[in-house]
C-alpha cells in the first residue's frame, strides 16, 4: 500500500524558512518523480516542484529562487526547504506520487506565513 506522510509544517513570519519532508513507503521510491502541491484557503491545489529519479528539477515561477526540492532514496525522503516565506505561500502543501496511473497523496502539512 502506497502511504505518504508530510510533516515540517507550521507558523513563520515573513522572510522566514521551513523544511518540509514526505516519507513515502509501499513503493520504489528512487524510480519515481515526486512533486509538492499547495493548496491556499478558497483556491485549487498547484504544483509548486517537482523533482525527478534522476534528480532533474522543476518550480513554479512563484518560488523559484526561495525553494529547493530534493530527496534522499535512503530514506525515501522527499523534502521542500522553503526560504524567504511570503504570506502569498500560506497554504496547504502536499506530497504527490504518481503509481500505475493513480495518484497518490498525503495528508498534507499547513504552512502559514504572517507577522
Amino acid at each position: 500500500q502506497v502511504r505518504l506522510v508530510e510533516s515540517g509544517g507550521g507558523s513563520v513570519q515573513p522572510g522566514g524558512s521551513l523544511r518540509l519532508s514526505c516519507a513515502v513507503s509501499g513503493i520504489m521510491f528512487s524510480s519515481k518523480t515526486m512533486r509538492w502541491y499547495r493548496q491556499p484557503p478558497g483556491k485549487e491545489r498547484d504544483l509548486v516542484a517537482v523533482i525527478g529519479s534522476g534528480g532533474g528539477t522543476n518550480y513554479v515561477d512563484s518560488v523559484k529562487g526561495r525553494f529547493t526540492i530534493s530527496r534522499d532514496n535512503a530514506k525515501n525522503t522527499v523534502y521542500l526547504q522553503m526560504n524567504s516565506l511570503k504570506p502569498e505561500d500560506t497554504a496547504l502543501y502536499y506530497c504527490n506520487i504518481v503509481h500505475l496511473g493513480s495518484n497518490y497523496w498525503g495528508q498534507g502539512t499547513q504552512v502559514t506565513v504572517s507577522s
